[in-house]
């Protein structure tokens, strides 16, 4: 359990960073990271580096016995590099391209800025990628942000092309996969193939799909250029990448094989996240100074399947931000809670944004552990609590790494970005859905592991899918072989690899275990709200109804009020016909969760528990103090068994 910070030695005096340095270090912080935005004072013009400042800038720091993680430049190219490549800009979908002036301007797709980018990243890493206090590297920062991916591009369109002959390797087989007979959209060419933006109405979804697809591995690649010469110039430190909290525009799944990461990394802003997601207002209002219960604890669980049980929070929001359509200051101990939040579902690190609030630029009303005249912020002296805590108790301080869990959600990016292509109704989102599963079952006190629906299942003794949109061979022979509970939500096997309806019908290779069929679907406005019943729960389907039939031996476990089947079943597998209100959805976990053996509570409301070790955690999101479930002669090493609001605790179980 270590912390860290964000810091921009470049952004203040030189007369500041011996003493930022001292007081980083007596704070009980450990790591801290620089330099991610830094390339103009690193190359002030073409091939003229100036290390001179960087360079005390890292033995100032490693001098305070602080570890370091350096930031590649590269998300913020310098106004002299866009003067001699303007063609480095991205191009937005409606044609025109960003300017410079903020940051992320730049194309994924340019080859141009790919060799400036491989140029100065070699020449970093040959000057720091042995000194033995820079432990890990990140590449550029928070990739695919501000919506600048995807790019529009003539280097885009050149490199999809390209890469479409890779997938399909015939334009016949592409027109065919593609179904371009329909409106006579046929290609005499792999060069005949525009980008899918600008047409008078949709465009063909798989062609909307494969760009997606390319623009990923575009990504993808775009990172690996940079760890591949950091693994030759740095072997012995940690590469990662700073994630974002709900964001799909990639696929972090192929980002990260390959070992292209040792440490998945993202950046938690609890309260932010909670105001921008499509959650209810009730919601949004009940929580606006705790943030939403699941909403980081979500991104924890993801994240530590995509760095392979490795993760660390490299930013974490400290107070008040800058970037939400509204942005409260935390309820008081919350930046407290979301660092042991962060530890107890497996991080390794917690880095706060940012060491000191900077009093001008875009980012001044974003917070810091310090304010703007130098003093300790109200997070930072919650910050320096934590500290002095974990270093005070031997049980915080040596936590083993989280065991794996019990129960599984699957998550699945590209079932995203083929929802988001053909939503069917403007309400319906993918990850909302696989939030709402996701948050039932933590309201059960269960701890879950987030994964890919192509990882070993076996181990799991509930499987739990909110939708995925193909269902192939592959993962039928797990269900096959699995001895676990399974349960599907709709759009379950909806869509083939090339984005159209199986020839069987949805929930197409699903239907070798569970014999069911969909027959026609239906999006729902909020004054269609079919009715149904479940162990006793009254509720409504909301945003998406199936009518379904059952066949063979499936069993109709529930039904709605004009008799539509609700909830399938045969042997170890449900089917749920709709997207349903969330204590159906509660209820449904409940009843899987028994019948595969697995003890569930429901959980006092804002109230969250997690286990790590031999430890168990709990927060409290919520209004009201509440008591844990801890057992009558638990052993506390962490605050006791009443918790006010912002409040966690943790106990050994005797």
């Amino acid at each position: 359990m270590q912390l860290g910070v964000c810091y921009y030695p470049e952004q203040w005096p030189r007369t500041m960073w011996a003493d930022d340095a001292k007081r980083i270090a007596e704070l009980g912080i450990t790591h801290v990271r620089i330099a991610e935005f830094a390339w103009s004072r690193m190359e002030p013009r073409a091939g003229e580096f100036a290390w001179e400042w960087l360079d005390e800038a890292v033995e100032t720091l490693a001098g305070a016995g602080l570890k370091l993680v350096l930031g590649t430049p590269t998300a913020s190219p310098p106004k002299w590099l866009i003067d001699a490549y303007p063609d480095v800009l991205p191009v937005r979908a409606d044609g025109t391209r960003w300017n410079f002036g903020s940051r992320r301007h730049y194309d994924i797709s340019s080859e141009t800025y790919r060799r400036e980018c491989l140029r100065v990243v070699t020449a970093m890493a040959q000057r720091y990628g042995r000194h033995p206090s820079i432990v890990a590297w990140q590449t550029d920062n928070e990739l695919g942000c501000h919506d600048t991916v995807p790019s529009y591009s003539p280097a885009a369109l050149t490199r999809f092309q390209t890469w479409l002959r890779r997938r399909h390797e015939s334009v016949e087989a592409l027109n065919d996969a593609w179904g371009n007979v329909f409106w006579s959209m046929e290609y005499p060419s792999f060069e005949a193939i525009g980008l899918p933006n600008l047409t008078p109405t949709d465009a063909n979804p798989i062609h909307l799909l494969d760009f997606r697809r390319f623009m990923s591995d575009e990504v993808a690649q775009f990172h690996r250029e940079q760890i591949d010469v950091l693994r030759e110039h740095a072997p012995t430190a940690d590469l990662l990448h700073n994630f974002m909290g709900f964001f799909t525009t990639f696929d972090h799944y192929r980002f990260a094989k390959d070992n292209a990461i040792d440490v998945a990394a993202w950046d938690s802003y609890p309260i932010a996240r909670t105001e921008s997601i499509a959650l209810p207002d009730e919601q949004k209002a009940r929580y606006a100074r705790t943030a939403h219960p699941d909403v980081s604890a979500f991104d924890h669980d993801r994240y530590r399947a995509i760095g392979s049980g490795r993760f660390w929070v490299m930013e974490q929001q400290a107070g008040p931000v800058n970037w939400a359509p509204w942005n409260p200051v935390p309820a008081k101990g919350m930046v407290r809670l979301w660092a042991y939040e962060a530890f107890a579902h497996g991080a390794e690190l917690v880095s706060y944004f940012r060491w000191r609030q900077c009093p001008y630029a875009q980012e001044q009303m974003h917070s810091g552990l310090n304010l703007p005249n130098n003093e300790l912020s109200p997070g930072g002296l919650e910050v320096q609590q934590a500290a002095r805590e974990i270093a005070a108790c031997a049980a915080l301080s040596a936590l083993g790494a989280p065991a794996r869990a019990t129960v599984a959600v699957v998550f699945d990016y590209e079932t995203q970005w083929m929802f988001e292509i053909q939503r069917h109704g403007k309400t319906f989102d993918y990850q909302t859905l696989v939030f709402d599963y996701y948050e039932s079952l933590r309201e059960l006190g269960l701890d879950v592991d987030i994964v890919s629906s192509r990882v070993d299942l076996s181990a799991y003794a509930l499987v739990v899918v909110p939708s995925i949109a193909v269902i192939d061979d592959a993962l039928v022979n797990q269900i096959e072989r699995s001895e676990a509970q399974w349960v599907f939500g709709p759009r379950s096997g909806s869509k083939t690899d090339s984005f159209a309806i199986p020839s069987t019908l949805p929930p197409g290779a699903l239907q070798r275990v569970l014999p069911m069929q969909v027959l026609e679907v239906e999006t729902l406005r909020p004054t269609l709200a079919p009715a149904l019943s479940i162990d006793g729960a009254r509720g409504v389907a909301i945003h998406w109804r199936e009518h379904v039939r059952a066949n063979g031996e499936t069993h109709v476990d529930a039904q709605f009020d004009d008799t539509w089947p609700a909830v399938l079943s045969r042997g170890k597998v449900r089917y749920v016909a709709g997207w349903l209100s969330h204590a159906l959805h509660r209820t449904l976990l409940e009843q899987a969760a028994r019948d595969a053996g697995i003890e569930t509570q429901r959980l006092a409301e804002g109230l969250r528990i997690r286990r790590r070790g031999d430890l168990t955690f709990a927060f409290n999101f919520g209004a009201q103090s509440v008591h844990v479930p801890a057992p009558a002669d638990a052993t506390f090493v962490l605050g006791n068994a009443l918790l006010k609001t912002g409040d966690v605790c943790a106990w050994k179980d005797v």
